[in-house]
């Protein structure tokens, strides 16, 4: 019984961090009506989360009939956490408070290490710095490519970088620092940063369709995100638009990041090098990230070979909308990461296949837009997940702080 009380209080406390945190400075009235919880209930609960810093009074402000009630918020720069999204060929590190604001972005290219498990060896010396200069940091995020098996601790297939299926990345690293390690596959992270940080503020039904150096999608239905029996669950990136195909890493043929991902752009744009010197001039010494936004600002410039091939790219993202539409019916589509760069262009090419391929009544009642966060997005997301981990258990996260103080 003891125990059940005991979650019962967690659960209402969550509720009320994520009430403070999507609707901001809040009285007690507001939120015990919002929450459906007695004045007596909300008051002692947040009196404990006031004792535990999580957060704090802010003085009086307006409430119901003008009366003046005392006002309740959470502090996003008392505490911190690390983002970290390992990419095929980079890590990225975030330093990031609970607003999802960069505090700073370090980024380690892969290949200039001799090994995956030197470039681990040196994340994890600088994330050991980053904690020993910041002292409010309590929680890391970190978003791993999929198809990532949750419960065997490591990706499946990481097309063009397989040395990253080796990693056992709760091995590695969930019990290397003293603070709790959260690890996500990376779509489903920038699900819940959109969630949590998206321009329309907190979402219950959206999908995130990150095209990157893979593609994948995050899917969130009430409030939920979609997750499958072993993890892998809406792994567009692997579904075929082509059963004769291009083959791919996963084994499977015409798979669609093998025509849209940073990495195919790479490929398309490398292919071209022999006509007139190709549409980005050497290209094959950039890197996947380079030569797309190299190819994208040809494009906004009018470049006709460039906006060609970024319209022929946005034809493909347009298939993998199709499926998502088809299969998901989210009332929302947020095309994010590298690819999502190519802006309009590949927009309006993907919704003409929108419009061509998908029944009109699906059509019309799904938004697609380009992320609005900002071009660290990609580690973001892996921010997004460490906060979210915070505002589900609180108290977990007082006792962190308590520790990395000294009390």
């Amino acid at each position: 019984m003891a125990d059940e009380q005991t979650s019962q209080s967690e659960y209402n406390r969550s509720r009320v961090m994520r009430f403070l945190y999507g609707n901001g400075v809040s009285s007690r009235a507001q939120i015990a009506k919002a929450l459906g919880l007695t004045p007596a209930a909300i008051t002692k609960i947040t009196a404990k989360l006031i004792e535990e810093g999580l957060i704090a009074e802010t003085g009086e402000i307006e409430g119901a009939r003008n009366r003046r009630s005392i006002g309740l918020r959470i502090d996003p720069e008392r505490f911190h956490v690390i983002g970290v999204k390992f990419a095929r060929s980079l890590i990225q590190v975030g330093l990031f408070d609970l607003a999802g604001d960069a505090q700073q972005i370090w980024v380690d290219i892969t290949t200039d290490h001799p090994s995956i498990d030197d470039a681990i060896a040196s994340l994890k010396a600088r994330i050991d710095r980053i904690m020993a200069r910041f002292g409010t940091v309590v929680a890391i995020g970190m978003a791993v490519p999929g198809p990532y098996l949750r419960d065997d601790g490591h990706t499946a297939v990481v097309s063009s970088m397989q040395q990253w299926r080796d990693v056992d990345f709760p091995a590695e690293f969930a019990d290397a620092f003293d603070v709790p390690v959260f690890i996500e596959q990376d779509a489903r992270a920038g699900a819940l940063a959109q969630q949590l940080f998206g321009d329309d503020g907190a979402q219950d039904d959206l999908a995130y369709y990150l095209i990157g150096e893979g593609v994948g999608l995050g899917v969130i239905e009430r409030g939920h995100t979609i997750d499958g029996t072993r993890g892998t669950a809406t792994e567009i990136g692997h579904v075929s638009i082509d059963v004769n195909g291009r083959r791919c890493d996963c084994g499977n043929h015409g798979c669609l990041e093998r025509y849209c991902s940073a990495v195919a752009i790479h490929e398309a744009l490398d292919a071209t090098l022999d006509e007139d010197g190709g549409i980005v001039a050497d290209s094959d010494r950039m890197t996947h990230i380079e030569a797309c936004e190299a190819l994208f600002a040809l494009a906004a410039h009018g470049d006709a070979r460039a906006l060609e091939l970024v319209r022929h790219v946005g034809t493909y993202v347009g298939y993998g909308l199709v499926t998502i539409i088809n299969a998901f019916n989210p009332r929302r589509i947020i095309i994010g990461d590298i690819v999502a760069h190519a802006g309009v262009p590949l927009l309006d090419a993907a919704m003409h296949v929108v419009e061509n391929r998908v029944l009109p009544e699906l059509a019309a009642t799904t938004t697609v837009t380009l992320s609005d966060l900002p071009t660290d997005a990609a580690v973001t997301g892996a921010a997004a997940v460490a906060i979210t981990a915070f505002l589900d258990q609180p108290s977990r996260f007082a006792d962190v702080a308590r520790r990395r103080r000294g009390d």
